[in-house]
């Protein structure tokens, strides 16, 4: 870690452990978005970038501050501890010395989602908390889209000049540069822009400033990547907010989903997750990931109880850092991967219940007092969540971007008190936000 890396990371822990509780995400936030994976510490041999020891300090501040969640210890909450736990056990299974695997690796891996996922459980309480955060987010991505956009003039790429972590070299795919910022891959990079479209647009009643600034900086992520995973992503997301005007009929789309899918999957020549392959554009490797799922569903023996360590005959490619593996570009197969089909269960559960809550969020905000247009906010931050959980199919998330995926599922769950009817943006009506007593009042 250089003498920059050392500032930025005594500053930003400084910040979160000294400003109020509802801008304690903005510096692990700058940490996030700006440091790249280059700057770490090597301790014993374990790599800690300064993002997750951001995590630590962010743990740190809650212990000693003893701030709890708001709503109390929900069902979401008893998911990610399971699959925290389900992932080290299972990680005994594997084979000592095993790529991307084994108890060290699994308990930073779980350190990192579970973490993200807490500390914006007790940062984010209510909306005027998250439509804070998402104001500032839509500053922070500001320099992002800008560097992205020299990076397609200059060919260079400025964070690996600075922090390193990223090749400094910008890569060409049929003659198109595809931009990454401080991310590890230009698709990731898009990928958060893309997601993140959604939430500016549910942010515009309350703050219409920021959300043109954050939709501009999103979609030219999106552009600059070059990549078009995350332009799918953005249609999801879109379709996802289109839906708001039929949202008395999810019932009906719910449904349609499976069975139109079942339909497909009867009439093609191949399996429907084939799709995936027909619906990429340009140089991108979508047979590779209708390939993966296919291989995965063929080996599923291999790996369904506590994972594996050998992927590489499922494909006929496999990966710089590893004989054993293939890409695994799929997010819940990397769970798989790591902790075999309970993992992947697991990740859908939270997926799932968070979905669930959305509905009866948005029902107990009265319409007719509705003036900062949270019910919109709160259908957005679903379409969000709906742009990650489509994009995992072919992506897996790592580096900062899990930040993103994890933050989206954390920000629902936080909020999901308000389907108990509890007046809105009451913080004292928050179980669990002032009042240790309560905190274990409202669980699911």
């Amino acid at each position: 870690m250089n003498i920059l890396g050392v500032i930025f990371f005594a500053l930003s822990a400084i910040a979160l452990m000294s400003v109020p509780r509802r801008w304690a995400v903005i510096p692990l936030l700058m940490g996030v978005i700006y440091i790249t994976h280059g700057q770490a510490v090597n301790l014993g041999g374990i790599k800690l970038p300064v993002f997750r020891m951001l995590l630590g300090v962010g743990l740190i501040r809650i212990i000693v501050k003893g701030e709890g969640f708001a709503g109390g210890f929900n069902l979401i909450d008893k998911l990610m501890l399971l699959l925290g736990g389900w992932l080290f056990f299972a990680s005994f299974f594997h084979e000592p010395g095993a790529a991307a695997a084994g108890p060290t690796f699994i308990v930073g891996k779980v350190a990192e989602i579970s973490l993200c996922y807490f500390l914006v459980r007790s940062f984010c309480q209510d909306m005027d908390d998250f439509a804070s955060i998402m104001g500032v987010i839509a500053i922070l991505l500001v320099p992002i889209a800008l560097e992205m956009i020299q990076e397609k003039f200059t060919e260079i790429n400025l964070f690996s000049k600075t922090f390193g972590g990223v090749k400094e070299a910008v890569v060409v795919r049929e003659g198109e540069l595809r931009a990454r910022g401080p991310f590890r891959h230009a698709i990731l990079a898009g990928t958060v822009g893309a997601a993140l479209v959604p939430i500016m647009l549910g942010l515009w009643r309350r703050k219409p400033g920021a959300a043109k600034i954050g939709l501009i900086a999103c979609l030219t992520m999106v552009a600059s990547c070059a990549s078009s995973g995350p332009i799918l992503s953005l249609i999801f997301g879109l379709m996802g907010v289109f839906l708001w005007k039929f949202r008395h009929l999810m019932n009906l789309v719910r449904w349609s989903i499976p069975v139109g899918l079942l339909v497909l999957h009867m009439v093609m020549e191949k399996p429907v997750w084939f799709l995936i392959g027909r619906l990429s554009m340009g140089g991108s490797t979508g047979w590779h990931r209708s390939k993966l799922i296919d291989s995965a569903i063929r080996y599923f023996g291999d790996w369904w109880a506590f994972g594996t360590d050998h992927t590489r005959s499922w494909m006929p490619t496999g990966v710089t850092f590893s004989e054993e593996h293939t890409d695994i570009t799929n997010y819940y197969l990397a769970f798989g991967v790591m902790g075999g089909f309970l993992a992947v269960l697991l990740l859908i559960g939270m997926v799932w219940v968070a979905f669930k809550w959305t509905g009866p969020m948005i029902d107990a905000i009265p319409e007719e007092t509705d003036e900062n247009g949270d019910r919109f906010m709160i259908w957005c931050m679903g379409s969000s969540l709906f742009s990650h959980v489509a994009t995992s199919i072919s992506v897996a998330y790592y580096d900062q971007s899990v930040f993103f995926f994890w933050f989206s599922i954390a920000t629902l769950s936080s909020l999901s008190w308000i389907r108990f009817g509890l007046p809105e943006n009451s913080l004292a009506a928050v179980p669990g936000a002032d009042n240790p007593a309560s905190k274990m009042q409202y669980s699911s």
